[in-house]
């Protein structure tokens, strides 16, 4: 498909070119044929930069496609391998929980804070209040004999995130 643009200033680049020999026919002085000349090269010139931009861009597009692709394959294959892996994490994280005895509204809220959330967002997401959130994050301290979020996490990941030559 031929942007409207191309077609454009090809129109422009061929009506002043049938008016240059028009003009020249009539015997046009040359000062004129030769600005005349000057905007139909011009107006061929953008066509032809417009032409090679999309060229360009459409290979880009293209480029860039292929990378999505590769990626999203990476991502489901990443995920594939590692289902059992985190399913298993996922129960030892419960196991966890309910050895520190919390609640079911600290574990959800202990799982959004793993996951980062701050307790702003964790409220959002909970349909609470901020306050609330904080007294159930130090509940959940105070049950795991933990002092932070930072330890919170540690608590989980410190193992998995071993030097590979440590594992």
């Amino acid at each position: 498909m031929i942007p409207i643009a191309v077609v454009v200033f090809t129109m422009i680049a061929v009506l002043i070119a049938w008016d240059v020999a028009i003009d020249y026919r009539a015997g046009t002085e040359r000062v004129h044929l030769i600005s005349e000349s000057a905007v139909m090269l011009l107006a061929l010139a953008g066509a032809t930069a417009l032409t090679w931009q999309l060229r360009s861009s459409r290979r880009l597009a293209q480029q860039l496609t292929v990378d999505l692709v590769a990626a999203r394959r990476e991502a489901a294959q990443f995920r594939e391998e590692a289902q059992t892996s985190l399913r298993g994490l996922a129960e030892a994280i419960d196991r966890q929980f309910e050895r520190w005895k919390l609640t079911a509204a600290e574990r959800e809220v202990a799982l959004l804070l793993l996951k980062g959330l701050s307790h702003k967002e964790a409220a959002s997401v909970r349909s609470t209040s901020e306050t609330t959130i904080r007294q159930q994050a130090q509940a959940i301290y105070r049950k795991s004999g933990l002092h932070s979020r930072s330890e919170l996490s540690a608590f989980f990941l410190e193992d998995l995130l071993l030097p590979s030559a440590e594992r």
